[in-house]
């Protein structure tokens, strides 16, 4: 008889320190010790990834662990290529774990012919091999349905319900969840249950891309402490306008919680010179060392959370019971 397939872990370049956490916190909680899988993942001199893995994985339940972070494509052709090496070794199954899901925002065509590129990555993801994708805080929750495989998207959200609640004890009465936009409202709105606060929306409309011409807010949050809740910080602007909008309308201070922590181009000096008073954001994208060294920025781990995953869909139990935060007590019990 075949032996039972046990979960390794493979990675690429994009966040290696993550993987290592996982695969050691997989370690603890599985009782036994698993490492990462011993492989090169380079490059040609032009640039071509270039991969070999040096362990056996026949009949093993692969789990490569890689964001599409920036350079997002070089990222995503490391997982293609990454998932048809372990595919032609005789893996039993390659489920590609990816915290930050690059291109989930061209998830619907918006304007004449523009393409729907999640879609064409959800294919070539597909295509290379992958049986299952593993990710967290999805752009669009219609991403799950470009895919054919399983698609377990795992939530920020109790994380933060059990950061704030530590953060903010003595003032959670205090508490305004905000969403930065409608489309974010359900988000918001999820956690703002979990927390049993106030919820409050910033309306935008853009003039052109990435370009906010104007702001409402729509609720109340005179004398109280926003929190602005987001997947995704990519170049700050909306959120550091966002802030200021919000305390001209008489709020004591605003922090923001964010899945997703691009902080592209000058994001940070946006922020360090905003009146934002912290942004909380998770280990998903791998921190540069400006990002590590912002005074307002605070990042949370999220190894806890995959390895537990990880460990439930090669034993075969629930996921969903990782959407409750009081099941993540114990794995956060220390919150940094």
């Amino acid at each position: 008889m075949p032996k039972q397939a046990e979960p390794r872990v493979i990675a690429g370049n994009a966040n290696l320190p993550l993987a290592t956490r996982i695969s050691a916190y997989m370690s603890g909680q599985g009782g036994r010790e698993i490492s990462l899988v011993n492989a090169k993942v380079e490059r040609f001199n032009d640039e071509e990834v270039y991969v070999e893995v040096y362990e056996n994985v026949r009949n093993e339940d692969m789990f490569i662990v890689q964001p599409t972070s920036k350079p997002a494509n070089d990222h995503l052709m490391e997982i293609l290529i990454i998932a048809d090496a372990l595919r032609r070794s005789s893996a039993a199954r390659v489920t590609a774990v990816i915290p930050y899901f690059g291109y989930a925002r061209q998830d619907r065509r918006t304007k004449a012919r523009t393409p729907i590129s999640a879609k064409l990555v959800a294919n070539l993801l597909t295509q290379a091999g992958i049986t299952r994708v593993l990710t967290m805080d999805l752009h669009s929750a219609q991403v799950q349905g470009f895919f054919d495989v399983p698609v377990d998207n795992l939530y920020a959200s109790p994380i933060f319900a059990l950061d704030i609640r530590q953060r903010f004890a003595a003032k959670t009465e205090d508490i305004v969840l905000v969403s930065p936009d409608v489309g974010g409202v359900g988000r918001t709105r999820e956690l703002a249950q979990r927390l049993d606060s106030g919820l409050a929306i910033v309306d935008k409309r853009r003039a052109a891309h990435g370009d906010v011409a104007e702001m409402t807010v729509i609720g109340d949050v005179k004398g109280r402490i926003c929190i602005i809740v987001d997947d995704i910080c990519d170049t700050a602007g909306t959120l550091c306008k966002a802030a200021d909008l919000l305390l001209t309308s008489g709020a004591l201070e605003v922090h923001a919680y964010v899945t997703h922590g691009v902080l592209s181009k000058n994001a940070i000096t946006l922020i360090d010179q905003s009146k934002l008073k912290t942004i909380v954001i998770t280990d998903t994208i791998a921190p540069t060392a400006e990002v590590e060294a912002a005074t307002k920025v605070r990042i949370l781990p999220t190894a806890p959370l995959f390895s537990q995953a990880i460990l439930n869909i090669a034993n075969g139990t629930s996921i969903s019971s990782l959407f409750e935060a009081k099941t993540l007590d114990w794995l956060y019990a220390r919150l940094p």
